[in-house]
């Protein structure tokens, strides 16, 4: 089996130096150039095409935004941002995810070198997990939005039929992208939706605020105690786990901190099964793109509690991870395209599942 091969783009040295040992520190791994700035990349790419490109965000002559969209317009291909990140730059990390980032992996101003030996396993695991990611996919997904728009639904009657259902989804590798599919291709009523994507803390609530102004309904980080209702979507902050709770006929959720589940906090599991808990057959999972196996067990107990439930296909996936394993666990009762999953979720409005 072949290296991955990677292209390394940073503009201090020091990074640079660090980052291609601790990678060619792996047998599987070859980094093939490590260079100061895109324009010495695109250079770079014209002798030979990285499997996988280590990318910062802030460099000189080219940024690497603008670096990352070229570079998935002309030949996607799997991108680790690897890059100073604040509160203040969540939005930037989120315009690298919008563009086509498979992973982002935050390195603080101070400390750089030590923090960077430390956190080898990590970068490593990230490149590998990048390396299988399928770009492509995610490119021809985002074209067909439009499949997954529903006509409105008068919003008095929703309101009586979905009074006591909800929709769950988690996902990870991938899940950004995904889940601007689906969420922009919803109409504005649709039923309570509660999501976990695994994701940084401080990156949660510029990636809800960046959904909430191109989807018709509203999406929003969850704080304790926010009720699940019609016509919003909550996001788990990350960090925190997500939990569904439900008072009479209300659902709300707990947010809440707690140890690591499946490596993961929040976590896909916690958050699936507490939905089996609280609302059991009247809801509807969703599994979606992502490496890993968080949600499979927890997938597997809605479905006995007698949720429907739905996993992505693995040509529309990202990673195709996730949606496997809840397949090998029986947890999956449907596996539909991405395009499709927004009309899985429509039919939560009648409690009847599309055959």
């Amino acid at each position: 089996m072949s290296r991955i091969k990677v292209l390394v783009v940073d503009d201090s040295a020091v990074v640079r130096q660090v980052v291609t040992g601790l990678l060619s520190a792996d047998p599987d791994i070859e980094v093939i150039a490590a260079v100061a700035d895109p324009i010495l990349a695109i250079a770079r790419m014209k002798v030979q095409w990285p499997d996988v490109i280590v990318l910062d965000i802030e460099m000189p002559r080219m940024d690497g935004i603008t670096f990352l969209k070229k570079i998935m317009a002309e030949k996607p291909t799997p991108v680790v941002i690897c890059s100073t990140l604040v509160e203040a730059g969540a939005q930037t990390s989120m315009a690298a995810l919008a563009a086509g980032a498979v992973a982002i992996i935050a390195k603080p101003k101070v400390g750089l070198k030590q923090f960077l030996e430390d956190a080898s396993e990590d970068m490593v695991s990230a490149v590998k997990a990048a390396a299988k990611a399928n770009v492509k996919a995610l490119h021809v997904s985002a074209k067909n939005t439009a499949d997954v728009i529903m006509p409105a639904v008068d919003k008095h009657s929703a309101m009586i039929q979905t009074t006591e259902r909800v929709v769950a989804i988690g996902t990870s590798t991938g899940g950004t992208q995904a889940l601007e599919v689906v969420l922009t291709g919803l109409p504005r009523v649709t039923p309570g939706i509660v999501i976990v994507q695994h994701m940084p803390e401080k990156f949660t609530a510029a990636f809800a605020e960046r959904l909430n102004g191109l989807c018709q309904i509203e999406v929003k980080e969850a704080q304790n105690n926010d009720r699940v209702i019609n016509s919003r979507a909550l996001i788990a902050p990350g960090g925190k786990h997500m939990l569904l709770r439900r008072t009479g006929a209300q659902y709300y959720v707990e947010v809440m901190d707690g140890p690591l589940v499946n490596r993961h906090r929040p976590s896909v599991d916690v958050l699936f099964r507490s939905v089996a808990k609280c609302a059991g057959a009247n809801a509807l999972g969703v599994i979606m793109t992502g490496m890993g196996d968080d949600g499979a067990a927890g997938l597997a107990e809605m479905r006995k509690a007698g949720a429907r439930t739905v996993a992505q296909d693995e040509a529309s996936c990202v990673v195709y991870g996730m949606p496997k394993e809840a397949v090998k666990r029986g947890g999956v009762e449907k596996t539909v395209p991405l395009t499709a999953i927004g009309r899985e979720i429509m039919q939560q409005l009648s409690g009847v599942m599309v055959r």
